[in-house]
């Protein structure tokens, strides 16, 4: 306990030396700015003279400096991922673009009808697209505060500071409905609140304005569901094409993948049964504890489905896959053995991006085991007299460790499961000893320094895991008139199930707990 906690000190100190300093890349990010805060007003203070433009522009300079600071404070996660940030200033320039095309079409419209609307036209156009995509491709923080960019930046384009409330309601909606959205189909359903809140808001505008009785007030109303309707389309036609170029994960992606009819999930299921079974407890796990450290629970359950896929290329040499007879690893040299095993996790990423799995996901199956020793193979090749090389990278994993707390969670998910398998006795004590003892050795051995797990959420997980297990690994009672515990057949095949989990890397200690979390074959 004492080095859990100094190394957690040691890492905290590290943490709080880290500072964004200014760099190629922070310079590029300023450049990046003034050229979107730049175009932003080209929309806005379009034939509306030289000081409007430059007023337009320098409030958008403003207002851009701001969402950058907010990022870097509160996403710096995204700040990382360059092309997350090119896609938000992407998404601010089509929501203006997308308005000011929507403007011409309705005052085209309108003049082609001959119609006596006033300037009700600019009711229908669609801001709250923006609010909603950006919801969906990053989160509701972050679609709050471009919400109040778009409205700042819709009443200076209109000259309108009451058409500022009537898009920042409709924004609001449009993010707020959307949360949680895990099929295409809500998207209609939001558009649906769109228009009622485009409703309120005219209302109201129209109230303040006394124009409520007014018959400009119907044209406004028929604009705000062109509105709600053109948002929609928008959304609709222009997420799975987000999705695509900038490979973002959405919930409406992750839930697609969760389908276990996936090619990938099939083949898994056929050729490596053993390793299915193992991934669909480990989701439930890491689902379990998802909201404990505030990461997304869809996530996690996919990244568990997927990742150890790469088992399929050679399931024989897992020992959750292995069938009676000699283990395959016998014929192997402790080198050979743990390339073998090495090697699930380079075939799983390559399976991953063959079949355009989220990035997300990629990253999941890339980092679940870490830079972690081959502990078992590693010490077998030490015993060796042949002189086999003994460097210890070449017995480790690639890693890199895990980088979120998602792979992180997975790791340990993955470990506790696996090493959960070998207990002769899973009395609820020894069930909470072996999660204690899988994940102090996982964070003793530096596997969690890279990511952003806590002391608080570990002592979390550990409880979670232990309530899990004692739920899936409890004893059951005797079915009257079966005897299913023959003393020869069940000392038989015990003593057989045991030799072969430790030709495969399981080596209880004298306690029946493992003796290594990153057990062979796991």
């Amino acid at each position: 306990m004492t080095g859990m906690k100094e190394a957690l000190k040691k890492k905290e100190k590290t943490e709080s030396r880290q500072q964004y300093t200014i760099s190629p890349a922070a310079f590029q990010d300023h450049v990046a700015l003034v050229l979107i805060a730049l175009a932003t007003a080209l929309f806005i203070g379009q034939g509306e003279g030289l000081e409007h433009f430059f007023g337009s522009f320098l409030l958008t300079s403003l207002l851009m400096f701001i969402v950058y600071r907010d990022i870097l404070r509160y996403k710096p996660h995204y700040y990382k991922k360059r092309r997350m940030m090119l896609l938000l200033g992407l998404m601010l320039l089509i929501t203006m673009g997308v308005g000011r095309g929507a403007e011409v079409a309705l005052e085209g419209m309108v003049r082609g009808f001959q119609l006596d609307v006033g300037d009700t036209a600019k009711y229908g156009i669609p801001i709250p697209s923006g609010a909603m995509l950006i919801m969906l491709l990053f989160d509701f923080h972050t679609a709050i505060v471009i919400s109040v960019v778009l409205s700042l930046l819709a009443g200076l384009w209109q000259g309108d500071p009451s058409f500022t409330v009537y898009v920042f309601v409709g924004c609001l909606t449009a993010a707020f409905t959307i949360i949680g959205c895990r099929k295409r189909t809500a998207i209609l359903r939001s558009g649906g609140f769109v228009f009622i809140a485009n409703i309120i808001g005219v209302v109201t505008v129209m109230l303040f304005n006394g124009e409520l009785l007014t018959p400009e007030a119907s044209y406004a109303i028929i604009f705000a569901f062109i509105s709600a309707v053109t948002v929609v389309a928008i959304v609709s036609l222009l997420l799975p094409v987000l999705e695509s170029v900038f490979k973002v994960t959405t919930d409406i992606s992750l839930l697609e993948l969760l389908d276990l009819d996936h090619p990938l999930m099939k083949n898994l299921m056929l050729e490596a049964p053993g390793t299915y079974h193992h991934s669909i407890i480990v989701g439930n796990l890491v689902e379990a504890c998802s909201e404990l450290v505030g990461i997304n629970p869809l996530l996690a359950r996919v990244g568990a489905y997927y990742h150890d896929i790469g088992k399929s290329k050679m399931p024989e040499y897992f020992i959750e896959n292995k069938s009676m007879g000699a283990s395959k690893h016998e014929k192997l040299t402790p080198h050979m053995s743990s390339i073998v095993l090495i090697s699930h996790v380079k075939e799983g990423v390559e399976l991953a991006r063959q079949h355009n799995l989220a990035e997300e996901v990629v990253d999941i199956i890339e980092q679940h085991h870490g830079n972690a020793l081959i502990t078992y193979f590693y010490e077998k090749a030490k015993e060796a007299p042949n002189g086999e090389s003994l460097s210890e990278d070449v017995y480790r994993y690639p890693g890199p460790k895990p980088q979120t707390r998602t792979a992180a969670l997975l790791m340990m998910a993955d470990a506790v499961e696996a090493s959960s398998r070998v207990l002769h006795d899973p009395t609820p004590a020894r069930i909470s000893a072996l999660v204690d003892k899988i994940i102090n050795h996982i964070f003793l051995a530096g596997q969690l320094e890279e990511c952003e797990l806590t002391f608080k959420d570990i002592s979390e997980i550990k409880s979670r895991f232990t309530y899990i297990l004692n739920g899936i690994l409890h004893k059951r009672i005797d079915y009257p008139g079966f005897d299913l515990n023959q003393e020869g057949a069940s000392r038989a095949g015990e003593g057989k199930q045991q030799a072969d989990r430790e030709k495969a890397g399981y080596r209880p200690d004298p306690e029946g707990l493992p003796n290594n979390p990153y057990v062979s074959g796991r």
